[in-house]
């Protein structure tokens, strides 16, 4: 059962600085994401996918055009949405012990303490980390951090997740299990997950559409449906020879040249309400 509300970007331009100063960064972009999909957002470095993930969260206005979750229109955090960065080490408070960290948002809910820490270590025992409450993130791995921050946003029981390149300051091997948690907590729960990464196959592996940024100032090049099923696993989802041809496509995509036809759907040009629907190769 799917939570939540659709987010719409309705040609959606930001820009920094003004006058001759003034640095367009975003331009005409256009986008949709459906209630249970996850989504993910690729493009070359200095693309705008940051920025693009903030107007998403509510946490940076656009120059013009609109943000919308459901009827509502994005200018500030909204309760329903929840933040994972990827600089988890930042995020997470070392003075608080696990538990509390995962809890620490539902303060601002007026959440009484004993169930702050229920919903935390249930959150925990969600990502697999059922024994650490009572540790401080210090003496976790990268790996056992990053599953903290996601516990969090979990935690905040929100029906819409965002991640800005949740994964990339973990070792490979924790890596590809964040991944796998991620498809797993998506069905369990019902989430919508949006995730903006650099890595081309990560995007191809987690979506069911992928999102290709380009062009200066960035907008949407192309989105691509990803037809490999709702049961994907590291190894068999990785041998697929569509996962191949979808990860060439989105490479070539983002470096300018000649895409190959896939076969799937896609739609170089989306409008407002259009559906915007891999070897591991990043693009920093």
């Amino acid at each position: 059962m799917t939570r939540g509300s659709s987010l719409h970007v309705e040609e959606l331009r930001m820009a920094f600085g003004h006058g001759p100063q003034e640095h367009l960064v975003l331009d005409d972009l256009s986008l949709r994401v459906d209630p249970g999909e996850a989504v993910c957002i690729v493009g070359p470095s200095g693309a705008g996918k940051t920025t693009l993930l903030r107007c998403l969260a509510g946490l940076a206005r656009p120059t013009s055009g609109a943000v919308r979750y459901g009827d509502q229109s994005l200018t500030e955090p909204h309760a329903d949405i929840a933040v994972v960065s990827q600089d988890y080490r930042g995020s997470l408070l070392p003075w608080l012990r696990v538990w509390d960290n995962v809890a620490f948002p539902l303060q601002g809910r007026g959440v009484r303490r004993a169930e702050r820490k229920r919903r935390a270590l249930d959150c925990l025992a969600a990502v697999g980390l059922p024994d650490v409450g009572d540790k401080y993130p210090w003496q976790l791995s990268g790996g056992m951090q990053q599953r903290v921050a996601i516990a969090r946003g979990l935690a905040y029981d929100a029906p819409v997740l965002l991640m800005d390149e949740p994964f990339g300051s973990v070792d490979a091997q924790s890596r590809f299990d964040l991944e796998d948690l991620t498809l797993e907590l998506r069905r369990q729960l019902g989430i919508t997950v949006v995730v903006v990464t650099h890595d081309i196959d990560e995007a191809v592996y987690l979506g069911d559409r992928v999102i290709v940024l380009g062009g200066k100032p960035t907008a949407v090049l192309e989105t691509l449906t990803i037809p490999l099923g709702t049961d994907r696993d590291q190894l068999s989802t990785r041998a697929d020879p569509r996962f191949a041809e979808l990860r060439t496509r989105v490479l070539s995509l983002i470096r300018g040249e000649r895409a190959p036809d896939t076969g799937t759907d896609r739609d170089p040009a989306p409008a407002p309400d259009k559906t915007v629907g891999a070897d591991r190769t990043g693009v920093a």
